[in-house]
């Protein structure tokens, strides 16, 4: 069973960092394009950044300059290291992968189950 477990979350003051993880387990031949999206209440969830297998990068303009995403392939891993934080980064991070279970198998994309993130003023 393929699983995507996010960790790093947590309550800090406006000004701080963090630096999320996300592993992914289980039976899998390839991770394509991994990313971080956010909810925040009352709001739709949006793309944060995403980076390809390759290491191309993708960010959302609110967080330019501020945060940065990377990867581990090694160790299927995805990380976003979150700097100047801001109050209104203030949401559920979500990590996302599109993986392949075996050769044959179509591509897939799977979800972490969020982690919370909360910035105060």
């Amino acid at each position: 069973q393929v699983q995507l477990v996010e960790s790093g979350g947590g309550l800090v003051q406006a000004g701080g960092s963090l630096r999320l993880s996300c592993v992914v387990s289980g039976s899998i031949v390839s991770i394509y394009t991994m990313g971080w999206y956010r909810q925040a209440p009352g709001k739709e969830r949006e793309l944060v950044a995403d980076i390809s297998s390759g290491g191309n990068t993708n960010y959302v303009d609110s967080v330019k300059g501020r945060f940065t995403i990377s990867r581990d392939n090694a160790k299927r891993t995805v990380y976003l290291q979150m700097n100047s934080l801001k109050p209104e980064d203030t949401a559920v991070y979500y990590c996302n992968a599109g993986l392949r279970r075996s050769y044959i198998g179509p591509s897939e994309v799977y979800w972490g189950q969020g982690t919370q993130v909360t910035v105060s003023s």
